[in-house]
């Protein structure tokens, strides 16, 4: 929310903010422009008008709306990564951690926010960094759940690592899927079935002890 005062002529004008403070209402204001209008429908002057502020002072944080619209992407992606990461650090068993995973993709859908707009629904999937962000993020994922699957079952990290973009791929693909839908199954049954799906698959590589258990 804004933090604003008005002058003796009744404008109203937004207070003075420390430059990081600025900075997020700045971003806060934005999502709420983006959320609603899209990329292309949105315009400086539309969150300008949110935050309270002129457009000089918009354009000292960020200059242009493009760079704008990055700043939020790299904002809610870190912290989407940051979920999955929790989830797959916290969960005691595999099982534990593909249900985890998967919750934490449609917990993201689910704020009321809608953040998620910003990765599925903004119009912006051609544009060559918002592409490069996305497949950073996809690629980080990837690499964090690889890990834990060469860990546990020996498969070479090469290998690893396409199962890892497999699951990836399938929960976002269905999490997207979800979001689209104007009568949604709820939000838990419909990650669990995700994660039954992702379990059955990754549960058929046996940890690396049960393997050799099973050759000798």
């Amino acid at each position: 929310m804004s933090q604003s005062t008005r002058d003796p002529a009744g404008v109203v004008r937004a207070k003075r903010l420390p430059r990081e403070q600025r900075r997020t209402q700045l971003l806060e204001c934005a999502l709420q422009v983006f959320v609603a209008k899209g990329y292309h429908g949105a315009s400086m002057d539309d969150i300008a008008e949110i935050a309270q502020v002129s457009k000089p002072v918009l354009y000292q944080h960020f200059p242009g709306k493009h760079e704008l619209f990055l700043g939020l992407l790299d904002t809610h992606l870190g912290a989407l990564e940051h979920e999955l990461t929790q989830a797959l650090s916290l969960a005691e068993d595999n099982k534990d951690r593909v249900q985890a995973t998967m919750g934490a993709f449609y917990e993201f859908i689910s704020r009321k926010d809608e953040a998620y707009r910003l990765v599925f629904t903004s119009g912006m999937d051609n544009d060559d960094e918002v592409e490069d962000r996305l497949e950073r993020f996809h690629d980080d994922m990837a690499a964090a759940i690889a890990e834990v699957i060469a860990d546990d079952t020996g498969q070479p990290m090469a290998e690893a690592t396409m199962l890892g973009h497999g699951l990836i791929g399938m929960a976002l693909s269905a999490a997207r899927h979800w979001s689209r839908l104007s009568e949604r199954p709820d939000r838990e049954v419909s990650a669990q079935l995700t994660a039954r799906l992702a379990w059955r698959g990754i549960s058929g590589f046996p940890k690396e002890s049960e393997s050799t258990d099973s050759t000798r």
